[in-house]
Protein backbone atom coordinates (compact mmCIF):
# COMPACT_ATOMS: atom_id res chain seq x y z
CA UNK A 1 0.00 0.00 0.00
CA UNK A 2 2.82 2.17 0.97
CA UNK A 3 4.49 1.75 -2.81
CA UNK A 4 1.16 2.31 -4.02
CA UNK A 5 -0.02 5.72 -2.16
CA UNK A 6 3.97 6.82 -3.55
CA UNK A 7 3.24 6.39 -7.14
CA UNK A 8 -0.15 7.62 -6.94
CA UNK A 9 1.98 11.01 -5.22
CA UNK A 10 4.25 11.04 -7.66
CA UNK A 11 1.69 11.01 -10.80
CA UNK A 12 -0.54 13.82 -9.27
CA UNK A 13 3.06 15.57 -8.79
CA UNK A 14 4.08 15.16 -12.63
CA UNK A 15 0.81 15.94 -13.52
CA UNK A 16 0.40 19.15 -11.89
CA UNK A 17 3.91 20.28 -12.90
CA UNK A 18 3.69 19.56 -16.58
CA UNK A 19 0.40 21.33 -17.21
CA UNK A 20 0.73 24.77 -18.52
CA UNK A 21 -3.15 25.55 -17.09
CA UNK A 22 -5.26 24.76 -13.98
CA UNK A 23 -6.53 21.08 -13.78
CA UNK A 24 -10.05 20.19 -12.20
CA UNK A 25 -10.45 17.64 -10.02
CA UNK A 26 -12.41 15.66 -13.18
CA UNK A 27 -9.12 16.12 -15.38
CA UNK A 28 -6.55 14.87 -12.84
CA UNK A 29 -8.93 12.04 -12.03
CA UNK A 30 -9.26 10.78 -15.87
CA UNK A 31 -5.71 11.31 -16.00
CA UNK A 32 -4.30 9.11 -12.67
CA UNK A 33 -4.90 4.90 -12.57
CA UNK A 34 -5.57 5.04 -8.97
CA UNK A 35 -8.21 7.80 -8.92
CA UNK A 36 -10.02 6.00 -11.73
CA UNK A 37 -10.72 2.78 -9.59
CA UNK A 38 -11.69 4.78 -7.17
CA UNK A 39 -15.47 3.33 -6.02
CA UNK A 40 -17.16 6.52 -5.38
CA UNK A 41 -16.84 10.39 -5.81
CA UNK A 42 -16.83 11.07 -2.40
CA UNK A 43 -13.58 8.43 -2.10
CA UNK A 44 -11.91 10.19 -4.71
CA UNK A 45 -12.30 13.33 -3.23
CA UNK A 46 -11.13 12.16 -0.01
CA UNK A 47 -8.11 10.41 -1.55
CA UNK A 48 -7.18 13.55 -3.84
CA UNK A 49 -7.40 15.99 -0.73
CA UNK A 50 -5.27 13.58 1.21
CA UNK A 51 -2.72 13.57 -1.43
CA UNK A 52 -3.04 17.47 -1.96
CA UNK A 53 -2.19 17.80 1.21
CA UNK A 54 1.12 15.22 1.42
CA UNK A 55 2.34 16.71 -1.50
CA UNK A 56 2.35 20.15 0.08
CA UNK A 57 3.41 18.59 3.21
CA UNK A 58 6.64 17.25 1.33
CA UNK A 59 7.30 20.96 0.10
CA UNK A 60 5.03 21.15 -3.21
CA UNK A 61 3.82 24.41 -3.50
CA UNK A 62 0.39 23.90 -5.58
CA UNK A 63 -1.85 26.76 -6.71
CA UNK A 64 -5.61 26.87 -6.44
CA UNK A 65 -7.06 28.51 -8.89
CA UNK A 66 -10.61 29.61 -10.01
CA UNK A 67 -11.40 29.51 -14.18
CA UNK A 68 -14.13 32.21 -15.31
CA UNK A 69 -16.95 29.74 -15.32
CA UNK A 70 -16.01 28.97 -11.43
CA UNK A 71 -14.59 25.84 -12.06
CA UNK A 72 -11.73 25.04 -9.13
CA UNK A 73 -8.48 24.21 -11.07
CA UNK A 74 -5.28 22.95 -9.72
CA UNK A 75 -1.50 23.05 -11.03
CA UNK A 76 1.98 23.41 -9.72
CA UNK A 77 4.23 26.38 -11.41
CA UNK A 78 7.89 25.37 -12.08
CA UNK A 79 9.32 28.65 -11.28
CA UNK A 80 7.19 28.26 -7.70
CA UNK A 81 9.06 24.86 -7.13
CA UNK A 82 12.56 25.39 -8.52
CA UNK A 83 15.32 25.45 -5.65
CA UNK A 84 18.49 27.26 -6.08
CA UNK A 85 21.29 24.51 -5.65
CA UNK A 86 22.49 23.36 -2.23
CA UNK A 87 26.14 23.58 -1.57
CA UNK A 88 27.91 21.78 1.82
CA UNK A 89 31.27 22.42 2.92
CA UNK A 90 32.42 19.59 5.13
CA UNK A 91 32.09 20.91 8.10
CA UNK A 92 28.97 21.90 7.50
CA UNK A 93 28.13 18.70 6.10
CA UNK A 94 29.10 16.76 9.28
CA UNK A 95 27.13 19.60 11.22
CA UNK A 96 24.03 18.79 9.56
CA UNK A 97 24.74 14.43 9.58
CA UNK A 98 25.18 14.90 13.29
CA UNK A 99 22.08 16.57 13.81
CA UNK A 100 20.04 14.07 12.05
CA UNK A 101 21.94 11.61 14.16
CA UNK A 102 19.97 13.43 17.26
CA UNK A 103 16.92 13.69 16.01
CA UNK A 104 17.05 9.40 15.43
CA UNK A 105 16.40 9.68 19.20
CA UNK A 106 12.95 11.28 19.31
CA UNK A 107 9.90 11.17 17.13
CA UNK A 108 10.98 12.40 14.37
CA UNK A 109 13.08 9.88 13.55
CA UNK A 110 11.06 9.13 9.83
CA UNK A 111 11.80 13.21 9.45
CA UNK A 112 15.71 13.22 10.21
CA UNK A 113 15.98 9.96 8.03
CA UNK A 114 14.32 11.81 5.04
CA UNK A 115 16.39 14.91 5.75
CA UNK A 116 19.76 12.78 5.44
CA UNK A 117 18.62 11.53 2.06
CA UNK A 118 18.18 15.30 1.39
CA UNK A 119 21.73 15.93 2.36
CA UNK A 120 23.61 13.05 0.78
CA UNK A 121 21.56 14.75 -2.33
CA UNK A 122 23.21 18.22 -1.63
CA UNK A 123 27.04 16.83 -0.77
CA UNK A 124 27.55 15.23 2.35
CA UNK A 125 29.72 12.24 1.68
CA UNK A 126 28.17 8.68 1.10
CA UNK A 127 30.57 7.09 3.51
CA UNK A 128 29.68 9.00 6.18
CA UNK A 129 27.58 7.31 8.60
CA UNK A 130 25.62 9.21 11.36
CA UNK A 131 24.15 5.45 12.90
CA UNK A 132 27.67 4.99 13.59
CA UNK A 133 28.93 5.72 17.08
CA UNK A 134 31.88 9.11 16.50
CA UNK A 135 33.33 8.73 19.97
CA UNK A 136 32.84 8.41 23.33
CA UNK A 137 29.96 10.58 23.77
CA UNK A 138 26.86 10.26 21.67
CA UNK A 139 24.25 13.12 21.21
CA UNK A 140 20.55 12.64 22.36
CA UNK A 141 17.62 14.85 22.55
CA UNK A 142 15.20 12.69 24.67
CA UNK A 143 11.91 13.30 23.92
CA UNK A 144 8.90 12.08 26.23
CA UNK A 145 6.50 14.71 26.18
CA UNK A 146 2.98 13.55 24.02
CA UNK A 147 3.22 18.00 23.52
CA UNK A 148 6.37 18.11 21.87
CA UNK A 149 4.91 17.47 18.62
CA UNK A 150 2.29 19.09 18.09
CA UNK A 151 4.00 22.38 19.63
CA UNK A 152 6.91 22.03 16.96
CA UNK A 153 4.36 21.93 14.63
CA UNK A 154 2.38 24.27 15.73
CA UNK A 155 5.99 26.70 15.77
CA UNK A 156 6.78 25.58 12.19
CA UNK A 157 3.19 26.52 10.87
CA UNK A 158 2.53 29.85 13.34
CA UNK A 159 -0.59 28.74 14.70
CA UNK A 160 -1.52 29.23 18.60
CA UNK A 161 -2.23 26.66 20.51
CA UNK A 162 -3.97 25.94 23.85
CA UNK A 163 -3.17 23.69 26.35
CA UNK A 164 -3.94 23.10 29.79
CA UNK A 165 -0.36 23.80 32.51
CA UNK A 166 0.26 22.71 36.05
CA UNK A 167 2.61 25.42 37.54
CA UNK A 168 5.06 23.95 40.13
CA UNK A 169 2.95 25.84 43.26
CA UNK A 170 -0.57 24.78 41.90
CA UNK A 171 -2.45 22.08 42.54
CA UNK A 172 -4.17 22.40 39.65
CA UNK A 173 -3.86 22.78 35.91
CA UNK A 174 -4.97 25.91 34.17
CA UNK A 175 -5.65 26.81 30.55
CA UNK A 176 -2.92 28.60 28.55
CA UNK A 177 -3.70 30.28 25.47
CA UNK A 178 -0.38 30.53 23.51
CA UNK A 179 1.53 31.60 20.46
CA UNK A 180 4.26 29.62 20.28
CA UNK A 181 7.96 30.51 19.04
CA UNK A 182 10.26 28.13 19.40
CA UNK A 183 11.18 25.03 21.73
CA UNK A 184 14.91 24.25 23.22
CA UNK A 185 16.01 21.48 25.36
CA UNK A 186 18.04 22.86 28.09
CA UNK A 187 19.90 20.19 30.89
CA UNK A 188 17.52 17.32 29.23
CA UNK A 189 14.14 19.00 29.39
CA UNK A 190 12.13 20.89 26.95
CA UNK A 191 10.65 23.96 27.36
CA UNK A 192 8.22 26.24 24.68
CA UNK A 193 8.66 30.00 24.56
CA UNK A 194 5.71 32.10 23.55
CA UNK A 195 3.36 35.15 23.73
CA UNK A 196 1.06 34.25 26.66
CA UNK A 197 -2.36 36.17 25.49
CA UNK A 198 -4.04 35.48 28.81
CA UNK A 199 -1.04 37.58 30.22
CA UNK A 200 -0.34 39.69 27.31
CA UNK A 201 3.35 39.06 27.87
CA UNK A 202 6.31 36.54 26.66
CA UNK A 203 6.59 33.33 28.95
CA UNK A 204 8.27 29.90 29.11
CA UNK A 205 6.49 26.98 29.60
CA UNK A 206 8.16 23.42 30.56
CA UNK A 207 6.30 20.67 28.29
CA UNK A 208 6.61 18.19 31.18
CA UNK A 209 3.82 20.16 33.02
CA UNK A 210 1.74 20.55 30.02
CA UNK A 211 -1.40 18.15 30.91
CA UNK A 212 -3.82 16.90 28.35
CA UNK A 213 -3.87 17.30 24.60
CA UNK A 214 -2.39 20.75 22.82
CA UNK A 215 -5.13 22.12 20.68
CA UNK A 216 -4.59 24.04 17.80
CA UNK A 217 -6.84 27.34 17.25
CA UNK A 218 -6.82 28.69 13.29
CA UNK A 219 -6.35 32.26 14.20
CA UNK A 220 -3.46 34.39 13.38
CA UNK A 221 -0.77 35.53 15.60
CA UNK A 222 -1.37 39.22 17.16
CA UNK A 223 2.41 39.85 18.80
CA UNK A 224 5.04 39.99 16.86
CA UNK A 225 7.82 36.88 16.81
CA UNK A 226 11.17 38.30 18.06
CA UNK A 227 14.37 37.73 14.94
CA UNK A 228 16.01 35.60 18.66
CA UNK A 229 13.86 33.65 20.95
CA UNK A 230 15.72 33.69 24.26
CA UNK A 231 14.18 30.61 25.79
CA UNK A 232 17.91 29.01 27.29
CA UNK A 233 18.72 32.38 28.94
CA UNK A 234 15.24 33.08 30.60
CA UNK A 235 15.36 29.07 31.84
CA UNK A 236 18.98 29.87 32.98
CA UNK A 237 18.37 32.91 35.03
CA UNK A 238 14.93 31.47 36.32
CA UNK A 239 16.50 28.34 37.51
CA UNK A 240 19.23 30.70 39.47
CA UNK A 241 22.15 30.41 37.01
CA UNK A 242 22.54 34.16 36.75
CA UNK A 243 21.48 34.73 40.09
CA UNK A 244 23.88 37.78 41.75
CA UNK A 245 22.50 36.65 45.38
CA UNK A 246 23.15 34.01 47.53
CA UNK A 247 20.43 31.34 49.91
CA UNK A 248 21.42 29.59 52.56
CA UNK A 249 19.90 26.06 53.01
CA UNK A 250 20.23 22.74 54.95
CA UNK A 251 20.72 19.49 53.03
CA UNK A 252 20.59 15.82 54.38
CA UNK A 253 23.83 14.07 53.79
CA UNK A 254 24.23 12.28 50.87
CA UNK A 255 20.49 14.13 49.11
CA UNK A 256 20.25 16.82 46.28
CA UNK A 257 23.26 16.42 44.57
CA UNK A 258 22.35 18.75 41.75
CA UNK A 259 22.35 21.26 44.49
CA UNK A 260 25.76 20.37 45.92
CA UNK A 261 26.95 20.82 42.39
CA UNK A 262 25.82 24.75 42.44
CA UNK A 263 26.60 25.18 46.33
CA UNK A 264 29.87 27.71 46.89
CA UNK A 265 30.35 26.53 49.98
CA UNK A 266 29.30 23.47 51.91
CA UNK A 267 29.57 23.13 55.82
CA UNK A 268 29.30 19.96 58.01
CA UNK A 269 26.57 20.03 60.61
CA UNK A 270 26.19 16.92 62.13
CA UNK A 271 23.30 14.58 62.41
CA UNK A 272 23.40 13.86 59.17
CA UNK A 273 22.57 17.67 57.58
CA UNK A 274 25.01 19.79 55.75
CA UNK A 275 24.73 23.84 55.53
CA UNK A 276 24.81 25.01 51.71
CA UNK A 277 25.34 28.23 49.78
CA UNK A 278 24.19 28.62 46.80
CA UNK A 279 23.49 30.81 44.24
CA UNK A 280 19.73 32.70 44.60
CA UNK A 281 17.86 33.73 41.07
CA UNK A 282 14.15 33.37 39.81
CA UNK A 283 12.86 30.05 40.05
CA UNK A 284 14.79 28.48 42.43
CA UNK A 285 11.73 27.67 45.02
CA UNK A 286 10.33 25.53 42.35
CA UNK A 287 13.49 23.67 42.35
CA UNK A 288 14.16 23.15 45.74
CA UNK A 289 10.56 21.85 46.25
CA UNK A 290 11.55 19.08 43.98
CA UNK A 291 13.79 17.85 47.07
CA UNK A 292 11.10 17.60 49.38
CA UNK A 293 11.97 16.97 52.97
CA UNK A 294 15.23 16.67 52.13
CA UNK A 295 15.63 20.15 52.03
CA UNK A 296 14.60 23.03 54.72
CA UNK A 297 15.54 27.01 53.64
CA UNK A 298 17.19 28.61 56.51
CA UNK A 299 17.67 32.51 54.24
CA UNK A 300 16.17 34.18 52.97
CA UNK A 301 13.01 34.63 55.06
CA UNK A 302 11.32 35.45 51.26
CA UNK A 303 12.94 32.45 49.51
CA UNK A 304 11.82 30.12 52.70
CA UNK A 305 8.28 31.77 52.53
CA UNK A 306 7.83 30.64 48.67
CA UNK A 307 8.89 26.92 48.97
CA UNK A 308 6.64 27.01 52.44
CA UNK A 309 3.92 27.75 49.94
CA UNK A 310 4.68 25.64 46.84
CA UNK A 311 4.69 22.65 49.66
CA UNK A 312 1.25 23.41 51.23
CA UNK A 313 -0.16 23.23 47.69
CA UNK A 314 1.75 20.35 46.86
CA UNK A 315 0.20 18.77 49.99
CA UNK A 316 -3.62 19.89 49.01
CA UNK A 317 -3.25 18.04 45.90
Amino acid sequence: MAIAKAERLMNLALCLLGTRRPLSKRELRESIEAYLEAGSDDSFNRMFERDKDDLRELGLVIETVENLDGEVGYLARRDSNRLPPVTLDAEEAAALGLAAKVWQQARLAGAASGALQKLRAAGLPEDFDPSEAHGALEPRIPVHEAAFEPLMLACRDRRPVVFDYRKANAAQPEPRHVEPWALECWRGTWYLAGWDRDRGAERVFRLSRITGKVRSRGARFTAPVPDVVTVRETVASWAGETADRSALIRLRRDAGYPLRAKATAVRALGDGWDELEIPYGHGLDAWLVEFGPDVVVLEPAELRADVLDRLRAVAKG
